[in-house]
């Protein structure tokens, strides 16, 4: 019956509400309340954009399952903690962490559910299908480090707010394949069996799932409707010769690009020396973002108009110390992070001295994590 309340109360009542709450942490706890306050704390989300940053930094802490939030935007360290699994994440999307258990079960976790005192909610976690069912076995397989097994993961939409209608797509460690799940319609995964692509970052629109091909820069899609039919798009760029990483970033649903990651090896340390812009226009290479700012890494990769936001730069790529796939995942100190401003193509580290002491401390690559009510 108490639930009901909450749910009836008038939007008018509870716009009053929200104006009177001064901290990030009281405007998270408020629309965490039910999906009515959510609705109503994201129609008022563009009014206080300019104090509450749509994307925020977790950072592991000494304590096992316990990650701090960050807002580097406005360089601090937010006054509380979330508790997640002790594990390495593979994706974090839509503000859902992903990652493989021990019995390669896909499993999604909002952090934002979870926060240190607040009530739990039962959709916190979502427990998909194992994945391992569909691969073929690998030569001296050990199942020990399946929950390594999943390179990354991405979501199509938020799976509480579009229950029925959200794909989770993971690119598979090892043989590097695709694999899909529609959780409302499936009961499976399914695997694209296609060796001629080795897939290194993936983005969904609507019932198509585009990655980017790790040894060509080939652009592919998958049709997740047609039995997950692959189809060549575009032939790769122009090499640099530096060692990469590519990550695919969708802007507006028309708009793609693809971050190089271009790394040197410095002091027996992989250390970022360039990022190199292409737009999908048969790999046009651009020099300008414009009013954007990206955040790569872990997570899937995140595009903001940087003039929304206080303390967001335009025309840069923040950037995470990140797995590099060199082999079983192993812990790292992140030393390889910062901001990197386009246009002049220098470096920065802006982070204050509270946030880099955390990251250089912890064993995990930092992720970064999209607010709930993100418009």
């Amino acid at each position: 019956m108490a639930s009901v309340v909450w749910q009836i109360l008038h939007k008018h009542l509870l716009d009053s509400v929200l104006e009177r709450l001064e901290s990030p942490k009281d405007y998270l706890h408020f629309s965490i309340v039910c999906k009515w306050w959510y609705s109503v704390a994201k129609d008022n989300y563009n009014q206080r954009a300019k104090v509450t940053t749509p994307v925020l930094l977790m950072i592991q802490t000494a304590k096992r399952g316990t990650w701090s939030l960050c807002d580097v935007m406005q360089n601090k360290v937010l006054d509380f903690h979330v508790q997640v699994p002790n594990v390495r994440f593979c994706g974090s999307s839509k503000g859902w962490l992903i990652y493989v258990d021990k019995d390669s079960v896909v499993t999604l976790v909002n952090p934002f559910f979870r926060v240190k005192g607040a009530r739990k909610k039962e959709n916190s976690i979502i427990r998909l299908p194992p994945l391992i069912g569909g691969v073929p076995p690998l030569e001296n397989w050990d199942s020990s480090i399946s929950y390594y097994f999943a390179y990354k993961a991405i979501l199509s939409a938020d799976p509480v707010l579009c229950a029925d209608n959200y794909i989770v797509a993971v690119i598979c460690e090892g043989y590097c394949q695709m694999a899909f799940i529609r959780p409302g319609k499936d009961t499976t995964w399914t695997f694209v069996d296609d060796s001629r692509h080795i897939i290194e970052d993936v983005v969904p629109v609507e019932d198509q799932v585009y990655g980017v091909d790790r040894r060509n820069q080939n652009l592919v899609t998958f049709d997740i409707t047609a039995q997950y039919k692959c189809n060549l798009i575009l032939d790769e760029p122009e090499r640099n010769g530096l060692p990469v990483k590519r990550y695919l970033v969708d802007l507006n649903e028309k708009r793609f690009l693809m971050v190089e990651r271009c790394t040197d090896d410095i002091d027996g340390k992989r250390v970022t020396v360039q990022f190199r812009l292409f737009e999908l226009n048969k790999w046009t290479e651009i020099d300008e973002l414009g009013d954007v700012a990206l955040f790569v890494g872990d997570n899937s990769s995140i595009a903001l108009v940087a003039s929304k936001y206080s303390g967001c730069q335009s025309n840069c790529i923040y950037f995470n110390h990140d797995y590099m796939r060199q082999g079983a995942f192993q812990p790292l100190k992140s030393h390889d992070f910062g901001v990197y401003n386009v246009k002049d193509q220098s470096f920065s580290q802006p982070y204050p001295e509270d946030i880099t002491t955390l990251m250089q401390m912890t064993n995990r690559p930092p992720i970064w994590i999209e607010r709930p009510f993100k418009l």
